[in-house]
């Protein structure tokens, strides 16, 4: 990772911010952030047009992949930040977390 990679504490991601969840389609739809764009990792490449302008923080499930991605999207010039901890930290932060599967939300 770069040595100048922005990261903030899942408790401390500001309530509007641009917030990117990098996971898979079922790690979405058991349980994420209302209001979170879902643009798995994968995809990032292809969709980068996609991301609005300023800061966005991205969040995976753990922490690894969004902070690749990133890194990524940092030298790809966008204001990125990792979201250290990833959605089991928000969780765990008490953020609000939903779901797309009518079932209680869960972080897979």
């Amino acid at each position: 990772m770069p040595d100048d990679l922005r990261s903030v504490p899942a408790a401390d991601v500001p309530a509007d911010a641009v917030l990117v969840d990098v996971r898979e389609d079922d790690e979405w739809a058991a349980g994420h952030a209302p209001g979170a764009v879902h643009l798995p990792m994968g995809d990032l490449p292809a969709r980068l047009a996609e991301l609005p302008e300023g800061d966005v923080h991205v969040v995976c499930r753990s922490g690894g992949r969004s902070a690749r991605a990133a890194a990524w999207l940092q030298q790809n010039g966008v204001d990125a930040v990792d979201v250290s901890g990833g959605m089991g930290a928000w969780f765990e932060a008490g953020r609000p977390v939903v779901s797309e599967t009518g079932q209680e939300p869960r972080i897979l």
